[in-house]
C-alpha cells in the first residue's frame, strides 16, 4: 500500500480522466473540498468525506474551490506508483512540464508506457494508445527523453 497526504492549491489543474487497472484507491478529504468526475457524474467532496474507487474506474479529481484542500490518499497494491509520482513531481520541480502541468508529448509517451500498470488514460481506447506508443517510443528515446529519472527517486 502507498499512502500519501497531498495538498491541492485552489483552482488546481484538472487532471485527465484516468484509471488504475490493478489498484483500488481510498480518499479522505481532510481540509477543504475536492471536485470528482466519475461514472459520468460530478461530485463535490468536503472535509470528512471519504471515497473508494475500484480498479478500472475512470475518474479525475481536482480542487475547484478558492481555498487549499488536503487529501489523504491510499492506493493498494502500491506497485510502482511511488516512482510515477516522483518522476512527475521531479519534472515539475525542474520546470520541465507544460503550462497545463502535464509532461511534454514524448515524455508522456514514455511515462504512459512505463507506468501502464498503475496509470492509464481513459481516452483514446487502450489498444489505440498501445499502437501509438509502439510508433512514438523509439523517437522519444532518440530525442533524449526517458520514462523515469533516477535523480528523482528517494
Amino acid at each position: 500500500m502507498l499512502e500519501v497526504e497531498g495538498s491541492y492549491p485552489s483552482r488546481s489543474i484538472i487532471p485527465p480522466a484516468h484509471y488504475h487497472p490493478y489498484q483500488e484507491e481510498d480518499f479522505l478529504i481532510i481540509k477543504g473540498q475536492m471536485t470528482l468526475r466519475m461514472d459520468g457524474k460530478i461530485m463535490i467532496l468536503r472535509a470528512g468525506d471519504s471515497l473508494h474507487i475500484p480498479p478500472n474506474t475512470p475518474h479525475s479529481m481536482w480542487n475547484n474551490s478558492g481555498t487549499e484542500a488536503i487529501v489523504n490518499w491510499k492506493i493498494q497494491p502500491a506497485l510502482d506508483t511511488e516512482y510515477f509520482f516522483e518522476t512527475t513531481v521531479g519534472l515539475a520541480v525542474d520546470s520541465k512540464l507544460k503550462e497545463n502541468g502535464r509532461p511534454k508529448l514524448f515524455e508522456s509517451v514514455l511515462m504512459v508506457n512505463r507506468f501502464s500498470k498503475v496509470f492509464r488514460l481513459s481516452k483514446p481506447p487502450y489498444i489505440l494508445q498501445k499502437i501509438a506508443l509502439v510508433i512514438l517510443t523509439p523517437l522519444a528515446y532518440l530525442l533524449g527523453y526517458r520514462p523515469a529519472y533516477k535523480k528523482y527517486f528517494d
